[in-house]
């Protein structure tokens, strides 16, 4: 699985490469290509295995499983800057508004986003009715319906008189992380014209696994692995699934969670072993 997902990795960073190439190579450019770099790119997997599940060309899911990552990179340069979750480090390294200055975190994160819808729309991603649906079906995940929701749910917790129930934080996290999972992982059904319920019902089950395992990450992790800073949720104070479960709680439900996403996966056979195993890494992974 490790070596599938650093194919996959290395496919996405060298599309990513010719897709900012005309950008140049001033400032802005160079500040997007290094928000761009490194990370597991787990939804561009997601995409890829997606489409390979339903008999979609490489050179095709190529271009949404691009998209995703752009508009991921995008998402966590704004969630860094101080306004939002003011972090230093992301991947090991200095945040963009920390090796630029958050003036420029805001346009890389602008042009990111744009560059997103613009891999989505390209012809070669598909057919103009698959493209409008991939285009529609992201706006909507990224947007006020979903992971800017569940950022601006998240804000507000922070200044919250009570600390949020589980139900809430299920919610927010359904849009801060879910929703780019579940298009990530429904795009190839999308490209293929194809029923999307049971890699809806997978990728649902891995969003969540996967929000519970940072919040595992931010207790046990140590920040040389996990690439940031951990340990700010309980010194914030912040309800997380630990702090509402417990360690063996969280860890038990994650992992309840990545049996419902297998199970999921019973339609398409041994076909569907690659993202059983994405499923798997997702609460076994230590960043």
């Amino acid at each position: 699985m490790q070596e599938r997902l650093a194919e996959v990795a290395a496919g996405v960073a060298a599309h990513l490469d010719h897709v900012l190439a005309p950008f140049g190579t001033g400032e802005l450019a160079q500040a997007m290509r290094y928000a761009t770099e490194g990370g597991k790119r787990l939804r561009a997997y997601l995409v890829i295995e997606g489409a390979r599940l339903h008999g979609v060309p490489a050179e095709q899911a190529i271009w949404p499983a691009t998209a995703i990552e752009a508009l991921h990179a995008y998402s966590l340069v704004h969630d860094d800057m101080p306004c939002m979750d003011d972090d230093d480090l992301r991947r090991g390294r200095p945040t963009v508004h920390r090796k630029w200055d958050e003036a420029t975190a805001v346009l890389v994160g602008d042009a990111l986003q744009s560059l997103a819808f613009e891999c989505v729309a390209d012809p070669r991603a598909g057919s103009g009715e698959v493209r409008a649906e991939l285009c529609l079906g992201l706006a909507r995940a990224a947007g006020g319906q979903g992971m800017v929701l569940g950022q601006a749910l998240d804000i507000a917790a922070e200044t919250a008189g009570t600390p949020l129930s589980l139900d809430e934080i299920t919610t927010l996290q359904a849009g801060k992380t879910g929703a780019l999972i579940i298009w990530s992982g429904i795009a190839g059904a999308v490209m293929a014209g194809a029923d999307p319920a049971p890699l809806t019902r997978y990728a649902q089950a891995v969003g969540l696994a996967f929000q519970i395992a940072d919040d595992i990450l931010d207790v046990e992790g140590c920040a040389e692995e996990t690439g940031k800073a951990v340990g700010k949720d309980a010194a914030a104070g912040k309800a997380t699934f630990v702090s509402h479960l417990g360690l063996a709680g969280a860890k038990s439900r994650a992992s309840a969670l990545i049996d419902e996403a297998i199970a999921a996966l019973d339609i398409y056979g041994e076909d569907g072993d690659d993202l059983r195993a994405l499923a798997r890494f997702v609460i076994a992974r230590s960043s």
